[in-house]
């Protein structure tokens, strides 16, 4: 009887970091609607809008990578990916809503 390794890909920095920015910047979010609309929470919240940008797109090029060079895990750093990428609706929301478009 043969047995089939099935490997896992067993990464949990992108869902933490995903999970991580979607609950801070929703707390900003509702920070800046509940002071009324308040410019001081956005300039406190620009350094993170630029710092999540960069470590989102960062863990997207490390997961891009891995998926190139891991044929076998593809299905579940596709699924990484997709929920890395979820952030950017919710974000564009908040960026529309914040800016009255």
């Amino acid at each position: 009887m043969k047995t089939i390794d099935k490997k896992t890909f067993d990464e949990t920095a992108s869902i933490d970091l995903t999970i991580g920015s979607f609950i801070i910047s929703t707390l900003l979010f509702v920070m800046y609607i509940l002071s009324n609309e308040n410019s001081n929470v956005l300039v406190i919240a620009s350094p993170f809008v630029f710092s999540a940008i960069v470590l989102n797109t960062i863990m997207l090029l490390h997961l891009t990578d891995l998926f190139i060079r891991m044929p076998e895990l593809r299905r579940d750093i596709g699924i990484k990916i997709l929920i890395l990428l979820s952030n950017i609706p919710i974000t564009f929301l908040y960026y529309c809503i914040v800016m009255k478009v």
